[in-house]
Order: C-alpha cells, then sequence, then structure tokens
C-alpha cells in the first residue's frame, strides 16, 4: 500500500469515533479528500458526502461507515468507579481485563475495567462464562466521586485503546476496523476515479456514514439526500480461516484473498453481474459470498431509499469482528478500492440497473 495511503487508514483506525461520536474521523477524512474532491459536504446528521464530477450521471454512491462499537458513561459510584453501557454490539466476554480510554472534553482519559478476582469467586460464578457488562466497572484512579466527576462527566463515549498493530507483512490488526476500512476504501476509490486517466461519467459520492452500528441511520439519511441510482456500501465480513470457523454458515472465505462481492436479495443482480465482471476484466482478485437475506449493513438501508436504489455490497474479510483485535489484509483494501473505481469508470447513463 502506498505510504501517503496507509498513513490515512492508521490516523483512521487510531482515532475515536463511537456511534454518534463520529466527528474526530470526520475531520480526518474532509481534510485529506478536500484536495481530491469536487466538493465536500458534511449534513446534520454527521455523514460526510465527498462527491467527484456531481453534475454527472447517473448518480452513484459509495458508502463506508465510520463509526465503531464503544461504551458510554452512565454512572460514577461514590467510590469514583465508572459503569457503562455498551454502543453497538459489544461481545462482552472480551471485556474484563481490558484497558479503555474515555473521551472527554478536556482529553482522554485511561482506565481499567474491574471485577471480582476469581480467586474471590464461589464456584458457580467461576463457571458462568456470561458476563454482565452491569457487573464491570471502570478504574480511572479517582478517589471518589467528585474527583472522578472533575476528570469525566456521564454520557462521555469510551472506546478500546485505539492503534494498529501489523501482523507480517500484508494483515493489520486494531480495533474499528468495523468499519473504518469502508470509509478507507470508498475514499481511497474516490481518489482513484480522480486521478485515473479514464473519464468518469457518473457522479461519485463518497459517504462516510454514521451510526450504522445503531440501526444504519446514517445511510438511511445520506443516500435520501443523495438520491442515486446506484448505490454501493463497503463493510467488513467474516473471515472463515481461523480455528472453528463453520465454512458452512460462513462461507469459503479468507483474508487476503480479495474484496468480497455479495449476491443475494438485498443486491441488485446489474450492480453485483457488474461488480464481478470488472474484477474479471481489470484482473482484481475478489471472492464470491451468498447472502439469502437483507444484509445488515448499509446495503439494507441504501437499497429501499425512496423509490428504490441499485444496491451492492463489497466487503472486507475480517477475523475477531466486534474485538479489539479486529484484523484484516491491507492488499484486500487496495483491491476493493481498485474495483470499486473501475465499476464506476464502467458505469454511463446508458448502463440499465431496472433487473430484467
Amino acid at each position: 500500500m502506498r505510504a501517503e495511503s496507509q498513513e490515512f487508514l492508521f490516523q483512521l483506525l487510531e482515532t475515536p469515533s463511537p456511534s454518534g461520536f463520529e466527528q474526530p474521523v470526520q475531520r480526518i477524512i474532509r481534510k485529506r479528500m478536500k484536495p481530491l474532491a469536487d466538493q465536500i459536504t458534511p449534513d446534520v446528521h454527521g455523514n460526510t458526502v465527498v462527491a467527484l464530477n456531481p453534475k454527472g450521471s447517473p448518480r452513484v454512491m459509495l458508502a463506508g461507515h465510520v463509526d465503531q462499537i464503544g461504551f458510554m458513561v452512565r454512572y460514577i459510584s461514590d467510590e469514583g468507579y465508572l459503569y457503562f453501557g455498551p454502543i453497538g454490539g459489544i461481545d462482552a466476554t472480551v471485556v474484563p481485563g481490558l484497558s479503555l480510554v474515555v473521551h472527554t472534553a478536556k482529553g482522554p482519559v485511561e482506565g481499567v475495567v474491574g471485577r471480582k478476582a476469581i480467586h474471590l469467586m464461589k464456584p458457580e460464578e467461576r463457571n458462568n462464562a456470561k458476563v454482565d457488562l452491569n457487573e464491570l466497572w471502570l478504574d480511572i484512579g479517582a478517589k471518589d466521586k467528585k474527583e472522578a466527576a472533575r476528570r469525566v462527566e456521564i454520557g462521555d463515549p469510551i472506546t478500546y485503546r485505539l492503534g494498529a498493530t501489523k501482523l507480517g507483512r500484508d494483515l493489520v490488526a486494531s480495533p474499528g476496523m468495523d468499519d473504518k476500512v469502508g470509509a478507507f476504501v470508498v475514499m481511497e476509490a474516490l481518489r482513484l476515479i480522480k486521478q485515473s486517466s479514464r473519464k468518469c461519467r457518473c457522479a461519485v459520492f463518497s459517504v462516510a456514514t454514521v451510526q450504522e452500528e445503531l440501526g444504519l441511520r446514517g445511510a438511511r439519511t445520506s443516500c435520501f439526500g443523495v438520491d442515486p441510482l446506484v448505490g454501493i456500501a463497503v463493510d467488513v465480513t467474516h473471515s472463515a480461516d481461523y480455528p472453528g470457523a463453520d465454512k458452512k454458515v460462513i462461507g469459503d472465505l479468507a483474508v487476503g484473498k480479495g474484496p468480497v462481492v455479495s449476491i443475494g436479495p438485498n443486491i441488485n443482480p446489474v450492480v453485483g453481474r457488474l461488480l464481478m465482471a470488472t474484477g474479471r476484466k481489470k484482473k482484481v482478485p475478489y471472492q464470491r459470498e451468498g447472502e439469502p437475506r437483507a444484509t445488515g449493513t448499509d446495503a439494507n438501508a441504501i437499497q429501499i431509499s425512496r423509490s428504490g436504489v441499485a444496491a451492492g455490497l463489497v466487503s472486507i474479510p475480517n477475523r475477531y469482528m466486534h474485538t479489539p483485535v479486529e484484523v484484516v489484509s491491507l492488499s484486500d483494501l487496495e483491491n476493493a478500492a481498485k474495483l470499486l473505481a473501475e465499476t464506476c469508470l464502467e458505469i454511463t447513463t446508458k448502463t440499465d440497473f431496472v433487473p430484467k
């Protein structure tokens, strides 16, 4: 991956963006994309819409959500411990013993998640694998409630300790891969289109959407505003290349073998075929995924916006989703951006997206 692109990716991964608190990442996106875009429009919901050739036709929306799962301060005890609730789908079993960061108006506050030591647990407690977030607390080193309340406020967002770790030559582990990598890909695709020697006929709107983890909320509002004919979401999907993964459920998907093109009722068949045909034509590796239901991605909201949108979904294989160590491949990200860019360059006013 080119150095500037990797730096942009790592900036996204190292910047907090729990659902509803995405603006630190959106500022990075707007700054990076300003020299590449014809127009950048932040909306009242918090989405960032980056447009290239906005007067072209048809209108194509590429969407990747920037929000990540996290927590929120709900209560401060008399002893100065913080109790928190989940933002999005938290796997509670990975939380005990973690270092977390509270993002306050005054700056980050470090803390550690505490629970009763195993030595002090009753046998029935030890044998119960279930973890209740309400029984965990965040220790920020405050001596009492008054000191804690000077440092944090009710409603402050909390994230895993952020930071990207290279694993070998091609893999990266980090919290928030779901779905900062999607936002990265749609912005990289716009950069590739902008710098291509080929003329782009369609209008491209790369959108960093918000609040996907709370119900695809940013995709609903931004798609209504952009009003595209075609909308392609970029998200992560489960890989099946680690011990215990069931390929009969997940499909035969692996990190490093290319982005995943989804096929199913959530996907416009013309868009699905166009993505795969473009991959074959341009020799971009891709994997194929069958999705028999409406997906839990922005493609779901995009498809049923206004009078209907020709929806597509390109996914990045991801190990250990919704943990602090999500793993993806840099080459998969590069190939996803290339696949989207080349697909957009194929689209003209003559491209008919009505299923036949």
